[in-house]
């Protein structure tokens, strides 16, 4: 298609651009923290050019031990490619960026074949195994970066309703929670699906608090066609609004650095820190234009009602104590709670808190173990609709082993309880472990 033709061109223009001028940074150790190295002096090149690039794989093996759909095991993998572009060393263009992220997905359909899950079990898995662009835009900055505007494919996940503390987790919940990822007529723009999109977003000058704020097409790609990259702006799919206000104050110990959309953090960056320290206080707001049927109600024709799908959503993460000797690591939590319309979703609010510890065991200072719950209930209409439980609750325990700084290994169990509000389907047990290497 057009689009994906445009993209694969600005990379290759990109690639072999040069600009004489440029500063240059001192270049990542790429032949200690991937596995094909340098490429011969080829990264570090493009890289003081303005061009940064990141390839990583996950591979994932999961098993239904008990409960759930049936038993069995499967595999399920997930390939990325991101490119990061300073505009403004590439052709002058100030405190300009752009972004592109192309991703692909392979294997098995895991929780719909095995387990049945409301939550899902395993956060690569989608409906389709397909390849397709996931980030592509542009973003200008002002005022000293206080201020950003961003325009082109974009998921909302990549900034709302998120806590950094809770991405070591496998289960989908812990990106984008279920009480918003269960909407839309093609869900929301999260993974993995980008929609067309306008995001602003001010920083005040202290840094302590944000306001965010995207519009977004009401029907990221194409329902009819779950293959490739599309974008279509189609009469009546509306649009998503989103709007997001944030508490981080900056006191104490320099803050952890966590990458932002498109701000590639090369694998030596995500660990070895001087310091970790996470404190985030977040509301958000978000509304489609269009509207929804009705579970049950419907009017004197028979036709269901229409209702306007919303929702509110709070989160909180904290660094609860740091070890004297090793401030980059200790004990981090998160707890996040969301609220959906009753009258059109499965369920009408979910909630999730979690812990994670860094540098757990004695000599592994870089591996991570987190331990975390979700809760989702189901709406009085959808329990009134269907036979059903009033409510799935998902534990999850895992353990990041960073092996190499390219290389890291993760076992992970689950605990089911109420697989997709079923009163017919047993608790399940799923045990999995997570390969992924960064190239």
């Amino acid at each position: 298609m057009m689009f994906t033709r445009y993209i694969f061109a600005l990379m290759v223009a990109v690639s072999f651009a040069s600009v004489g001028n440029a500063a240059e940074d001192e270049s990542p150790d790429w032949n200690t923290t991937t596995l094909t190295g340098d490429w011969g002096g080829a990264r570090s090149s493009l890289y003081n050019k303005g061009v940064s690039m990141e390839f990583t794989h996950k591979s994932d093996v999961l098993s239904d031990t008990s409960g759930g759909i049936k038993r069995g095991t499967a595999w399920l993998g997930h390939t990325e490619a991101r490119i990061k572009m300073n505009l403004e060393k590439l052709w002058g263009w100030g405190t300009t960026t752009a972004y592109i992220h192309y991703h692909s997905q392979l294997g098995s359909k895991f929780n719909t074949n095995y387990v049945g899950s409301f939550v899902g079990v395993d956060n690569i898995e989608a409906g389709a195994n397909t390849a397709q662009f996931y980030h592509a835009w542009i973003q200008k900055s002002f005022s000293d970066d206080r201020l950003s505007v961003l325009a082109g494919l974009y998921p909302i996940d990549s900034e709302f309703y998120v806590t950094d503390t809770s991405g070591v987790f496998i289960q989908p919940p812990y990106g984008m929670a279920n009480d918003m990822a269960q909407s839309g007529q093609n869900g929301p723009p999260i993974f993995p699906i980008g929609a067309l999109a306008v995001r602003v977003k001010y920083t005040s000058p202290g840094k302590n608090f944000y306001l965010q704020g995207a519009l977004t097409d009401g029907v990221p790609g194409d329902p009819n066609n779950p293959h490739g990259t599309h974008i279509q702006l189609n009469k009546g799919d509306g649009t998503l609004s989103i709007v997001e206000f944030g508490y981080t104050p900056q006191g104490g110990e320099p803050p952890f650095e966590v990458a932002k959309p498109g701000e590639l953090v090369e694998p030596e960056q995500k660990i070895h820190e001087e310091h970790e320290s996470f404190n985030k206080t977040a509301i958000g707001f978000w509304r489609y234009s269009s509207r929804f049927d009705d579970l049950i109600d419907v009017d004197a024709l028979g036709n269901p009602l229409r209702r306007v799908s919303q929702g509110v959503y709070f989160l909180a993460e904290r660094t609860l104590f740091v070890e004297k000797d090793h401030p980059a690591q200790g004990l981090s939590g998160f707890v996040r709670f969301g609220t959906a319309s009753r009258d059109i979703h499965q369920a009408d609010w979910t909630g999730s808190l979690g812990l994670r510890y860094h540098g757990l065991i004695s000599g592994r200072d870089d591996d991570i173990a987190g331990i975390a719950v979700t809760i989702n209930h189901a709406s009085d209409k959808y329990q009134r609709l269907t036979p059903s439980l009033s409510r799935e609750t998902d534990v999850e325990a895992t353990y990041r082993a960073q092996i190499k700084p390219w290389l890291a290994l993760q076992p992970a169990l689950q605990y089911i309880l109420n697989p997709n509000m079923d009163p017919i389907q047993k608790n399940a047990w799923v045990v999995g472990m997570r390969l992924e290497v960064a190239f």
